[in-house]
């Protein structure tokens, strides 16, 4: 009766059917983990954007490699702005997706070490990508600011390549290393995003919040997989019941030709 599995067509068909069902399976099992990841950096963003500025160097110090917690701390900083030594971060896009640069101004602290302080975003609106941009001051004398604390940037992480040999007073990436040694100062780990004072004429244009990941995505793909594995063997039992019933029929029209031309071969009934 069901022989037909034996065959070369259902053996491979049925082995594909074994190999999809725990891959489908895994499938979902990793969109899961991925939807729990997504949650728990949102809720840890959440988290670190609704809690109260603390002083900077409560999280960071020279050297320190800034942490999956302590990012996107609003931290504040007492200080002045160091122009002479600004610097822009190229290929940098707004939210509009405009190309364009990162102004990153060393911010030094009452004890004289330095904070990297990313002052937004500006369009790159010169004659040439090679020129230093005209860039609005930023507020003089003591001052205090407050920003997200962010890491440094690095190839690995971001995925921009740290390109040599690039026009005088641009940058690839915002590290707190290579500005340490650029400056010749104490830089404490990581930069900050500016959030206050905003600037005058609404430039720098200030970086908007980190947005959470769509983490219901996956979870709806992790339910698409399973679905799916659910769906193979029940599939392949359709499947095999309608080969079943077809050969059923065939072989009983055959029978009933058969039974036909036994009966009359030249298609008249049989003598008595």
């Amino acid at each position: 009766m069901y022989r037909f599995l034996l065959s070369r067509q259902w053996v491979i068909l049925t082995l594909v059917a074994l190999v999809l069902i725990p891959t489908m399976i895994r499938l979902g099992i990793w969109q899961m983990h991925r939807y729990e990841e997504r949650t728990a950096r949102n809720d840890l963003v959440a988290a670190a954007l609704s809690a109260d500025p603390v002083p900077v160097e409560r999280l960071t110090s020279a050297g320190h490699t800034v942490t999956t917690g302590e990012r996107y701390h609003t931290v504040s900083a007492k200080g002045r702005f160091d122009t002479s030594d600004e610097v822009v971060v190229r290929r940098r896009t707004n939210s509009d997706d405009e190309v364009g640069y990162h102004v990153l101004t060393p911010f030094v602290l009452d004890d004289g070490k330095v904070l990297l302080v990313n002052r937004g975003w500006i369009p790159a609106d010169g004659p040439s990508q090679t020129a230093f941009p005209s860039i609005p001051a930023p507020p003089k004398g003591e001052v205090t600011v407050t920003g997200r604390l962010m890491p440094s940037e690095t190839t690995a992480a971001s995925g921009i390549k740290d390109l040599k040999g690039l026009p005088d007073r641009q940058i690839m990436l915002i590290n707190s290393a290579q500005e340490a040694r650029r400056l010749g100062a104490e830089v404490l780990g990581g930069y900050i995003v500016l959030t206050t004072p905003e600037p005058k004429g609404d430039t720098p244009e200030l970086l908007g919040k980190p947005g959470n990941e769509n983490a219901a995505l996956n979870y709806a793909y992790a339910i698409q997989w399973w679905l799916f594995s659910a769906a193979v063997p029940l599939g392949w039992v359709i499947l095999v019941r309608r080969e079943r019933r077809d050969r059923a029929e065939a072989a009983a029209e055959a029978a009933s030709a058969a039974r036909e031309a036994q009966e009359s071969p030249d298609g008249e009934p049989a003598a008595v």
